[in-house]
């Protein structure tokens, strides 16, 4: 897919949500400078629990230095991210150690947070690379 046709496909509300990455990062960072969407990058290769998780997706998001390591906090956090037209999402490498229930507690999350901007007419969507 052209990075024209990945960056149109972006702005789709409807189709928001979660997915596997099916084109390089290269392509979606492209495709996300076009459509005018921050692309925030979240390293798991080194994340081991809750508190590496939290501490991952803020530095990605440039959440303030003293962000709370709780799972309210980042929902709230998610749904007060700076104006832009849309959000992106992109976790890259395995975690090395999550247990399922984190890893469903993040993923209901982000899915909560991409239903909140779905009311706002900002996609959010989360790519697993």
């Amino acid at each position: 897919m052209s990075v024209q046709v990945l960056a149109q496909q972006l702005h789709e509300l409807a189709q928001c949500g979660s997915y596997r990455l099916h084109n390089s990062e290269s392509d979606l960072q492209a495709a996300a400078e076009s459509a005018g969407f921050p692309l925030y990058r979240v390293d798991m290769g080194q994340v081991n629990g809750k508190a590496e998780l939290i501490a991952a997706i803020a530095q990605a998001a440039n959440f303030y230095a003293d962000f709370p390591n709780n799972w309210d906090a980042l929902q709230d956090a998610l749904c007060d991210l700076p104006p832009a037209p849309g959000y992106i999402f992109l976790f890259r490498h395995p975690p090395a150690g999550l247990s399922e229930a984190e890893l469903g507690i993040v993923q209901t999350i982000f899915a909560e947070a991409a239903e909140y901007w779905q009311t706002q007419s900002r996609p959010f969507w989360v790519f697993l690379a």
